[in-house]
This record gives structure tokens, sequence and C-alpha cells, in this order.
């Protein structure tokens, strides 16, 4: 039987295999969906290495790449796994769900008047007492300056100019709008699958 405490309990006592200078905790699997695209960019879909492991066992994932870091059981001898795809493709809703999170990625971190990523908020474009509504098309990420500056006014009251029109975004907007956001830490075995359209290295 399948236990992942027992497992990594055995591998501190019996020190690392193959990478020794890798901790458990830094094993997580890039998680595929069935047709092996990442289930997420922004965040990345990582799973930690027990919920991977216990993924084979279940025989509900397979197995792409591995790290060369190994983890041993009474039955169990393997390396960890770095890619994994499920077995069941996950059909991606349509849209995302309206969030601050989702709405600062629908506008690349930035502020919509002005472009600076420091200090964000969000703004009402038709502001709420002028009969504006809290949704995707009429709210954009700005910086608190630009926020008090423009007020309780429409941007032509206040002579500011948007970058862009907010839209309602689908889920595919958004997973590309991440993909230009990519994590600090990115493990060799994970690239083909997040960057194939970026030119490879001679």
């Amino acid at each position: 039987m399948f236990d992942a405490g027992l497992i990594e309990k055995r591998v501190k006592l019996a020190g690392a295999n193959g990478d020794p200078t890798r901790n458990l905790a830094n094993c997580p699997a890039l998680v595929l969906n069935a047709d092996y695209t990442p289930l997420s960019y922004y965040p990345l879909s990582l799973w930690p290495w027990q919920t991977a492991v216990k993924a084979v066992f279940l025989d509900r994932v397979a197995i792409v790449a591995s790290y060369e870091r190994q983890v041993h059981s009474p039955s169990l001898d393997m390396k960890l796994p770095s890619v994994i795809a499920l077995r069941d493709y996950v059909k991606p809703s349509e849209f995302p769900a309206f969030t601050r999170f989702n709405l600062f990625l629908r506008d690349r971190f930035a502020c919509q008047y002005c472009g600076d990523n420091a200090h964000l908020t969000f703004d009402h474009v038709v502001p709420r007492r002028l009969g504006g509504r809290t949704s995707w098309e009429n709210i954009v990420t700005a910086c608190a300056p630009c926020n008090m500056k423009k007020g309780g006014r429409t941007p032509r009251q206040a002579n500011m100019q948007l970058k862009l029109p907010p839209i309602r975004p689908t889920s595919w907007h958004l997973q590309e709008r991440g993909r230009g956001f990519p994590p600090g830490y990115l493990h060799e075995t994970w690239r083909d699958w997040l960057y194939w359209d970026v030119e490879l290295e001679a």
C-alpha cells in the first residue's frame, strides 16, 4: 500500500540518492493535461512530490520525465517524477473567474493609465457613482497614484488615457498572458512543455 509519509521518512534516514543536493520539497512535478499542455501557466501547475507519486500509483497520470532523485520503501524504488501527464483530459472552463489576480494578469500586472507595476489596485473606468458596474468590462488595473488622481471621474473627465479598453478575457487569453511571467525556477525537464514556441539555443 502506498504511504508517502513512510517513503519520506525512509528517504531522510537513507540519505539522498542520485542528487544529494536536491531536497524532496524542491522536487515538484509539472502537471500536464492529457493533451500534454500545462494545466496552468500562471501560477504554474505544480504538484508536490507526494501527490505526484500517489497519482502514479493510482494510475491517474503517466510519467513523462523524472528527477535523478530517488525514493525508496520496502516495495518501492523509483525516481521522482518531474513531469506528469493526466490520463483523463480536463476541459478548462471557457471564462476565468473574475478575481483581482486574474484582473492583474489580464492587464499584465501594469497600471492601465501610466504603465507602472508598483502599488497596484483596481479602478472603475466609469465610477460607481455614475452607474459603473464591477465587471470585466469596467474594471482595470491601476496604480494607487493614478487611482487617486482619477478619483470619481471618467478617464475623459480626468484627462487620462487608457492603454487598452477592458475586456472579458477567455481562459486561453489568460494562459497566454501567463506565459509571459515564468517563475524564478524552471527545471530543465519542464522547458520543452512550457515554452515550445521559443527559439532554441544553438
